[in-house]
């Protein structure tokens, strides 16, 4: 039951059970508002009459300099003409289209035309040459417009010179000064780049100002059916296009935003995803999704929708088909926790062999509470709405007793200290085998630059040798191992050597979400004066995330120099950090541009770096150390343990509480308090401060050595303690009021005794008053009623010791339930 609704998330949200698009429409919105420009019936060019285009086709611009290219473009103009003509149509595109040759990919479609010389007789004056180069003056003058998927199955290697000298010089002239102005190391990906827009303009019409976001979404989308192979110089021509102002201003910053992201989904779409078959329950957990959405923010609602549809209606329905009540079963219920208890994964062994392993869930009992807040909430509104939530208010099947926290919490605490415990101690061989890492990987490609190709590269042992790499474009150094003959890229390794020893700086000395650091940007860094010196302090400034609240933190002198690193290294040519959309992953959004500390180049685009980003550069850093943990297994870092860590060291340091709660954000102090690690050794010292910073606080004369005199004093004390008729546990130095004393505790051995003293009392009461002595008679009375109270005591307990408590004898069930006596003593 769990692979089968585990399947069923991983539908396509919007597809139909019946048919699934190969290309769904991911992110809607952004396509709905930028469509492509539809493909025209008729354009002045494609009408025109053969004479008519062979005479534009042979006057300029579309005649070049050299005599042999001229002739070969006029044959092949002239020989495709003769070709299309034999089809019906009343425009070129129509014959074109009639023509079938788009069913034929590549560079094969030439053998149609040549095929119908041979059928009709005629000498083929030309070669599969000539008739390309008529097709490009066709496509060049918009006499035809190919489809884009055809276009992109053929190599077009002079495509874009062409257009730039016969459809719009002035754009690609455009095109060749923004080129200019990159690095050398992306003209390669400038060239490819003018190819695709040359190919949107033969494919669409127009010039460069012509083209439109969505033609670029049109082209993309086909890429990436057409072609496997090409990743980020796939759409490298729309961020060219981007930064030559064509777009309208509200125009994605990345292509990516179409075709990466799926943006946020409706409430139904996130329903919709599970396939539920009860069409009435389906409509609740919608209007139920949508009733909460105002209160909750996107990743929220997700969470939400995953449980109520996906782990438990669409677990429901597959323990009890055609179930369509909220009323669930015992034995359903039933079965239904128990399978949420645990969640099966897919493992691969060091064989490649693929097993599924099941583990305990560790937030089933989250799960569970947002079941059992559905049928409440359901409940409650029920008495407020009650035509439209009282058909479904039914008692819960999770009781209060199953989403009981206390244990949870105590085990989750016990669990994250064990984590801080385990990697506080190691923290330091990781800073600095990632600084070291850093280092070498930065010494050993400043050799290899410096290395001529071919040559063994210095300081590296003559293990590396500078690679002939040919068809490089210069971004990247590469090197070959001498003893394993691998390619090594050591560029990249710089690279993801570097940012893994900024990422765990960073980390580490702020103490910050991964998701803050992610947004850390160049006007984090400010500045503040203190108002008493002048001095000014450095200070970063952490963007709202969780809490939704803006701090600001010291930087130390080991921060700001992380930083500066950080700055040099990300700025551009003109000493700004370059503008850098990111994705917001749990709200599925994508932010404005932005300044990012933490991006990277991916081909010629600046990508802000991703929260698996981080965590590889964590891994891999993890690896070189080399660290195991208790069991033998490589020690893994979160970046969430940086935060744990950066809280037990600062508290454990002398940090208050309350300070360590703002420096991390926390809306509550004991958040702050559950992330500090307890250390057994710590809590003794903790307590032996405590007292030693009482015993500062209090008199000295208290601590004093005590005198012969004093300390016989308070040894006597334990002997007078012992009176005639018990033990009095008075206090040292305090005065006695033998029987009246309520410390006194009566010996039963000595009842005697103070029945005689209460006789004495009764006699000495009776000469009081007869004698007169009214103030003698109240203490007289005091004494017997002390008296009596200990005589009661002493009752008490005698007959404490001789009664005798009668338990029973147990009786036991038989099988039909019945209560069966014992039997008699002396039977079997």
């Amino acid at each position: 039951m769990t692979s089968v609704a585990k399947h069923m998330a991983r539908r396509k949200p919007g597809e139909s059970p019946a048919t699934a698009p190969e290309q769904h429409r991911r992110n809607s919105q952004l396509r709905e508002q930028f469509p492509p420009r539809p493909a025209q019936p008729w354009w002045p060019e494609t009408a025109q009459d053969q004479a008519a285009v062979l005479q534009r086709l042979t006057s300029p611009p579309f005649t070049p300099e050299g005599g042999s290219a001229r002739a070969a473009r006029r044959r092949g103009t002239a020989k495709i003409l003769r070709w299309l003509a034999s089809f019906p149509g009343d425009t070129w595109q129509q014959r074109w289209e009639a023509s079938g040759v788009e069913a034929v990919s590549g560079s094969s479609w030439v053998e149609l035309p040549l095929a119908w010389f041979r059928e009709n007789g005629e000498k083929a004056s030309c070669n599969a040459g000539d008739l390309s180069s008529g097709l490009l003056m066709l496509s060049c003058a918009d006499v035809v417009r190919p489809g884009l998927a055809w276009m992109l199955t053929r190599v077009n290697h002079h495509l874009a010179l062409v257009m730039a000298e016969t459809r719009d010089p002035a754009g690609f002239a455009q095109l060749r000064e923004l080129a200019e102005a990159g690095p050398d190391a992306a003209r390669k990906d400038a060239r490819l780049a003018a190819t695709r827009i040359a190919t949107l303009l033969a494919c669409k019409g127009g010039v460069i100002s012509d083209i439109t976001v969505g033609d670029c979404v049109e082209l993309a989308d086909t890429q990436r059916r057409v072609q496997a192979r090409g990743g980020q110089k796939k759409v490298d021509f729309y961020l060219r296009l981007h930064a030559l102002g064509i777009f309208p201003a509200d125009a994605p910053a990345t292509i990516r935003a179409f075709g990466m992201a799926r943006g946020q989904l409706t409430v139904e779409e996130l329903v919709d995803r599970y396939r539920l078959q009860c069409k009435p329950v389906r409509d609740l957990l919608v209007d139920y999704l949508r009733e909460r959405q105002p209160a909750l923010d996107y990743a929220s609602m997700q969470a939400i929708a995953s449980t109520l549809a996906g782990l438990f209606w669409a677990r429901i329905e597959a323990l009890s088909p055609g179930i369509s009540t909220l009323r669930l079963p015992p034995d359903v219920a039933r079965a239904w926790k128990e399978d949420l208890l645990t969640v099966n994964r897919s493992v691969t062994g060091p064989d490649g062999q693929k097993t599924v392993v099941t583990r305990p869930r560790l937030n089933a009992k989250g799960e569970l509470l947002r079941v059992r807040a559905f049928y409440l909430d359901i409940a409650q509104w029920a008495t407020e709405e009650p035509e439209r939530w009282a058909q479904w208010a039914v008692p819960s099947p999770v009781s209060d007793a199953e989403v009981s926290w206390a244990k949870e919490r105590r085990r989750r605490k016990a669990r994250m200290d064990q984590r801080t415990r385990e990697r506080l101690p190691v923290l330091p061989v990781l800073t600095r085998t990632a600084a070291e890492r850093k280092t070498a990987a930065a010494t050993r490609l400043q050799a290899a630059i410096a290395t001529p190709p071919g040559q063994v590269i210095e300081g590296t042992g003559g293990m590396l040798r500078r690679a002939v790499a040919p068809k490089a474009t210069g971004r990247h150094v590469w090197a070959e191992d001498t003893a394993a003959g691998k390619r090594r890229n050591l560029s990249y390794e710089e690279e993801e050597a570097f940012w893994a020893f900024a990422a765990i700086e960073v980390l580490r000395l702020t103490g910050i979400r991964c998701e803050e650091l992610l947004e850390l940007t160049h006007h984090s860094i400010t500045e503040y004066r203190l108002p008493t010196t002048g001095e000014l302090v450095p200070l970063l400034q952490i963007a709202p995330s969780k809490t939704d609240t803006e701090r600001l933190l010291l930087v130390s002198p080991e921060l700001a120099d992380v930083l500066s690193a950080i700055i040099r290294r990300v700025r551009g040519p003109g000493g700004a950090v370059p503008l850098t959309v990111s994705y917001d992953i749990k709200e599925r959004v994508w932010n404005p541009p932005m300044p990012l500390l933490f991006q990277r180049n991916i081909g010629s685009e600046k990508r802000a770096y991703t929260p698996n980003a981080i965590r590889n550069l964590l891994i891999n850093a993890l690896a070189a150390t080399g660290l195991t943990d208790t069991v033998g297994d490589p020690l893994m870092f979160s970046p969430h343990d940086f935060r744990r860590i950066f809280v037990t060291d600062a508290i454990m340091s002398g940090l208050p509480p309350h300070i360590a709660q703002v420096i991390c954000g926390h809306k509550n102090i004991d958040t702050t308090i559950g992330y500090k690690a307890v250390y057994p050794a710590e809590a003794i010292e903790a307590h032996r401060a405590f007292i030693a910073r009482r015993r500062a606080t209090r008199p000295g004369e208290e601590y004093r050595t005590p005198t012969e005199e004093e300390w016989d004093a308070f040894l006597a004390h334990f002997e007078k303690r012992k009176v005639s008729v018990g033990t009095c546990a008075r206090a040292f130095a305090s005065p006695c009021v033998r029987v009246r004393c309520s410390l006194l505790r009566p010996d039963p051995a000595q009842r005697g005794r103070l029945e005689e003293i209460r006789d004495n009392l009764h006699d000495r009461i009776a000469e009081a008053e007869r004698e007169g002595w009214l103030g003698e008679i109240e203490g007289l009375k005091v004494s017997l009623a002390g008296t009596e109270d200990k005589l009661a005591q002493i009752d008490t307990a005698l007959q404490r010791r001789e009664q005798a408590v009668h338990l029973g004898m147990p009786v036991f069930p038989d099988i039909a339930g019945r209560s069966v006596p014992p039997a008699p003593e002396g039977s079997l």
